[in-house]
C-alpha cells in the first residue's frame, strides 16, 4: 500500500476513535466522593473527568434510572450516547473498614509520641459504644485522629477522628488502661526448684498491679531456686528466688587447694549450705579441722591459695 493510502488509514481510523459514541455502563464502582462521566460510560473522550453525580457514601449502593442519567448528562454536553438496554444504573462506592483495632493504633501512635507508652507497656482501649465499625474512603489513611484528650490518673479519655468518606468527626470516649508482661508459672514448683524458661509464661497484666506485685523479670528468674513452693498461675518476685544451692549442708564435698602447679584435693563434710561463690566452712573429716573456702559452681569448694598445705 501506498504511502499516502497509508496515512489516510490512519487518519480515518483516528477520527473513528475519536468520534467513538459514549457507552452507558449497567454497573459501576467508585472509591470517591463523585462519579464522573468516565465512571459511568466507557469511552467518555474530553469528558471523562467531569462530574456528573454524587457518590453513594462509603460501603453503600445507589440505583440511579436512566431519566435522571440522560438529564445529568445533557446538563454537562453529553446528548448522545449508547445504552444497550439498561433502565438503570447501580453504582457502588468502595469503602474500607475502620474499627476499634484500626482507632487503637492512632490513639497508640499519639501516647507514644506523648511519652506515655514507653517499652514494654500498652494500651488496653476500651470504648463507651459497642461494637465500633465505620465504612470509610478506600484511602491509603482512612482515619486520623485529630484530637486526644487523656486522663492518666482515671484512665479516661476523649478522641476526636475523622474518616474518610463521612463528612463530620467521629468523637469517642473510653478508657485506657496501661499493661504490661509478667512472668507466670505454668506448673506447681518445689521449694529448691531452679527455674527454667519453660516454666513460664507472659501474661498481660495491669502495670499499676506489677508495680503493686513487685512482680519480677522473666531474667530475674530463670536459673534461680525457689525458697518456697510455687503454684500454677502465680506471678513470682524476686525475693522469691535465690541464687542456686550448690553445697548442701552436712554433705561430703571436695576441697580444693592450688599452689602453683600443685592442686591437692581433700575430702570433708560442708557445715553449711551455699550458692556459687558464698563463703562456706568444711570440715576436714581426717584432721577435724575446719576449712574456710568459697563454693564453686561444680559443688567444689575453693580453699585461698594463702592457707598451707599443713593447715588443712
Amino acid at each position: 500500500m501506498k504511502p499516502l493510502a497509508l496515512a489516510l488509514l490512519a487518519a480515518l481510523l483516528t477520527s473513528s476513535a475519536a468520534l467513538a459514541t459514549p457507552a452507558l455502563k449497567g454497573d459501576v464502582t467508585v472509591n470517591a466522593a463523585i462519579v464522573t462521566v468516565g465512571d459511568m460510560f466507557d469511552d467518555a473522550g474530553a469528558l471523562s473527568e467531569t462530574a456528573i453525580f454524587r457518590a453513594p457514601a462509603p460501603g453503600t449502593t445507589g440505583i440511579v434510572a436512566l431519566a435522571d442519567v440522560q438529564q445529568a448528562a445533557r446538563l454537562i454536553g453529553l446528548t448522545d450516547f449508547d445504552n444497550v438496554g439498561y433502565t438503570r444504573v447501580r453504582v457502588m462506592r468502595a469503602s474500607t473498614v475502620v474499627d476499634a483495632p484500626v482507632l487503637n493504633a492512632l490513639i497508640s501512635a499519639n501516647l507514644t509520641q506523648r511519652g506515655a507508652l514507653i517499652p514494654g507497656v500498652t494500651a488496653d482501649i476500651h470504648y463507651d459504644v459497642a461494637n465500633l465499625s465505620l465504612n470509610a474512603e478506600a484511602v491509603a489513611d482512612p482515619a486520623q485522629l485529630v484530637d486526644l484528650r487523656y486522663t492518666p490518673e482515671t484512665g479516661a479519655f476523649a478522641a476526636r477522628f475523622m474518616v474518610a468518606g463521612i463528612d463530620q468527626p467521629i468523637d469517642l470516649t473510653g478508657t485506657i488502661q496501661m499493661m504490661t508482661e509478667a512472668p507466670r508459672l505454668t506448673v506447681t514448683k518445689p521449694a529448691g526448684a531452679v527455674l527454667v524458661r519453660a516454666d513460664f509464661e507472659m501474661a498481660s497484666v495491669p502495670v499499676s498491679t506489677a508495680n503493686a506485685g513487685g512482680y519480677a523479670d522473666i531474667d530475674q528468674l530463670i536459673g534461680k531456686q525457689l525458697i518456697r513452693q510455687s503454684r500454677v498461675g502465680m506471678m513470682l518476685k524476686a525475693s522469691d528466688v535465690a541464687e542456686p544451692t550448690v553445697v548442701t549442708r552436712n554433705a561430703m564435698v571436695t576441697v580444693v587447694l592450688k599452689a602453683g602447679a600443685m592442686t591437692l584435693t581433700v575430702k570433708g563434710q560442708a557445715l553449711g549450705a551455699a550458692a556459687a561463690g558464698d563463703l562456706v566452712d568444711v570440715l576436714n573429716t581426717t584432721t577435724k579441722k575446719v576449712l574456710h573456702g568459697i563454693a564453686l559452681p561444680d559443688g567444689t569448694v575453693s580453699i585461698p591459695t594463702a592457707t598451707t598445705v599443713a593447715s588443712l
